[in-house]
């Protein structure tokens, strides 16, 4: 067992994987050495995306049972049906073909399920995957599909030119992304970035970029006060380019974002002073992302409403904001259990339910975000709660009705 500084033991990789993480930490301190401290950007980039080596590019089983972590459609298949009610309402109102566009599918097992379950499935439906392994675990997943909906099936390393009608769905997808890291001192804002230290990976403080020195300018001035001394936290600065990258040729239709986090004023609440950066490995959360670099996952929590203000700068605006218990109650998920026949079914999908909405599960912790270009309809996922005026008065006043 490998304690972290939290004190939390994480089992042993086995020799091949040891020497998987060992190639990645030597590869990062290399570039250390020639540049310096390394942004955790750059580190968290590198530690998840890095070609051959990173998490979700080596190759190794990230999800369910065997993996590090389980996402929501690898609970069942009540997440997928939830969704999948939710875009054919968008579909109808489109009025015609349209198109799914799925960045980071994961297992593949939401695009499966959303297949089998769409009343009217789509034209297309684009998988914006760059990873080569990751590529292969969805052939593998969807390959038992017919072929009258595996055949709508595209891999792409980056969105169409081409403008299309739909939706686009990311499921866990924005926690992803690089985020830089900060601290608050006695003389004023430092970056944290990554050194080498006497055997591991350790911290640096260092003045921060422009870059993040304008954002936390502009995050203390919509918080309208300074973050409190000691304070660590994140942003992720490529976020606006991110959405813009995803959503330009999206015409008409919806984004729909799915992931854990907050609104700014919770995100950035003086408590929370440690941040939000975690780790899994094994199904085991921790606080060390100089643990094994390729063998874990790294992420944060999402700040919805960077999400919402980069969005409003895109051109798309936001449809609506709401808890995933909400939005599962909103389409009807509770009912769909009633009305099934099966005891020993009915009794397995109440405990999926459980899970999906329950506060202390996944209900609350994970949010969705809608935004839409071109599309004013209201959305039945957001019928029983829009909490968009959580994420700020500039997001609300401009929120569709």
């Amino acid at each position: 067992m490998n304690p972290t500084p939290d004190g939390l033991q994480l089992p042993e990789p086995p020799a091949e994987l040891r020497d998987l993480s060992q190639r990645l930490g030597e590869r990062i301190a290399e570039e250390i050495r020639s540049s310096g401290p390394m942004t955790f950007d750059r580190y968290m980039a590198m530690a998840l995306y890095e070609p051959g080596l990173g998490y979700y590019v080596n190759g190794l089983h990230k999800f369910g049972d065997a993996g590090d972590f389980v996402t929501s459609p690898e609970q069942g298949g009540l997440f997928a049906t939830a969704v999948a009610a939710q875009i054919d309402e968008i579909a109808d109102l489109l009025d015609g073909s349209y198109t799914i566009m799925e960045p980071g599918a994961g297992s593949g097992a939401l695009a499966r399920d959303l297949l089998k379950h769409l009343k009217t499935p789509p034209s297309r439906y684009l998988i914006l995957e760059p990873s080569a392994a990751l590529r292969q675990v969805q052939y593998e997943t969807l390959a038992a599909l017919p072929s009258e909906l595996s055949s709508r099936i595209e891999w792409l390393d980056k969105p169409p030119e081409q403008a299309f009608r739909g939706v686009i769905l990311a499921n866990e997808v924005v926690d992803a992304l690089p985020v830089c890291l900060f601290r608050t001192t006695d003389e004023g804002l430092a970056e944290r970035c990554v050194d080498i230290g006497p055997s591991r990976l350790i911290w640096a403080d260092a003045p921060p970029g422009k870059r993040l020195k304008t954002a936390l300018e502009r995050l203390e001035a919509s918080l309208g006060a300074s973050l409190p001394p000691d304070y660590i936290s994140e942003i992720c600065l490529d976020l606006p380019g991110w959405l813009r990258t995803i959503s330009d040729s999206l015409a008409e239709g919806v984004v729909l974002l799915f992931d854990y986090g907050y609104p700014s004023r919770e995100y950035y609440l003086p408590e929370r002073s440690r941040g939000t950066l975690v780790c899994h490995y094994r199904h085991r959360a921790h606080f060390d992302p100089f643990v094994w670099p390729g063998l874990n996952d790294v992420s944060a929590f999402v700040d919805f409403s960077a999400v919402a203000h980069g969005a409003l700068a895109c051109g798309l605006e936001v449809a609506g904001f709401t808890t995933q218990a909400d939005f599962m109650l909103g389409l009807g998920a509770h009912r769909w259990i009633e009305q099934t026949q099966d005891e020993h079914q009915r009794m397995r999908l109440a405990g999926e339910l459980k899970r999906l909405i329950m506060p202390g599960e996944m209900g609350e912790k994970f949010k969705l975000l809608a935004l839409a270009r071109a599309f004013n309809a209201p959305l039945g996922g957001l019928s029983e709660s829009n909490r968009s005026d959580r994420l700020g008065a500039e997001v609300h006043e401009r929120r569709l009705d």
